[in-house]
């Protein structure tokens, strides 16, 4: 397990409210602002989870010294396994939502302050983002990954939230176009691939189990 296996799920940080969210704060009166401040939000969002819970795992896998070593790595592999199946049900039960939330609506007149709420809110209190950075962050601390292996997926997750903003700069008015398009796709169809990300993350970890 390294930076490079893990970078998979920033998929599954975003494809859901969190980019959705993005696409709509950029048909807003105050594009660049909110954005801004909802980059700024979840920012700290994903640094603080996966931190924190890196440095939780990192505590575990070391408590118990070398006699035990082995025994700690199988549990933790055994609980990230845990949490990814609870992800993959959670995603596919989830699938139907064929509509985004009403208050999405709203995100056109959304002040910096509530786009920064958002940001922080969307990646720390979503379940699916939570169970995914307690994944990646358990997983780069069992396999002795230093923290900085976690800075390449919270730079990804944060720019694909930075997309839509950056499209309009690069494309003007003939953005109007093309985000619809995304966020209607995201909407229908992110859960599958949010689906095939983790099978493929629980694959690495059920090959850790099996050595």
């Amino acid at each position: 397990m390294n930076l490079f296996t893990v970078l998979p799920m920033t998929v599954v940080m975003v494809a859901g409210p969190q980019l959705i969210t993005a696409i709509f704060l950029t048909t807003g009166r105050d594009v660049r602002r909110a954005s801004l401040a909802y980059l700024l939000g979840a920012a700290i969002g994903v640094t603080a989870g996966t931190t924190v819970a890196y440095l939780i795992f990192r505590l575990v896998h070391t408590a118990g010294g070398s006699g035990h070593k082995a025994g700690i790595d199988r549990a933790i592999d055994w609980f990230v396994l845990a949490l990814l199946l609870v992800l993959l049900v959670l995603i596919f039960v989830r699938r139907r939502r064929s509509r985004p939330p009403a208050w999405m609506g709203k995100l056109q007149d959304a002040s910096t302050g509530l786009a920064f709420r958002l940001g922080l809110l969307l990646l720390l209190a979503m379940p699916s983002d939570v169970l995914t950075m307690v994944s990646v962050s358990a997983s780069l601390a069992r396999h002795d990954r230093p923290w900085w292996h976690l800075l390449p997926f919270i730079l990804l997750t944060l720019f694909w939230l930075a997309l839509p903003l950056l499209l309009v700069l690069a494309l003007g008015r003939r953005a109007a176009g093309v985000l619809p398009r995304i966020r209607d796709w995201t909407n229908s169809h992110s859960w599958l691939v949010n689906e095939f990300v983790i099978l493929f993350f629980l694959a690495l970890v059920g090959s850790d189990l099996a050595k």
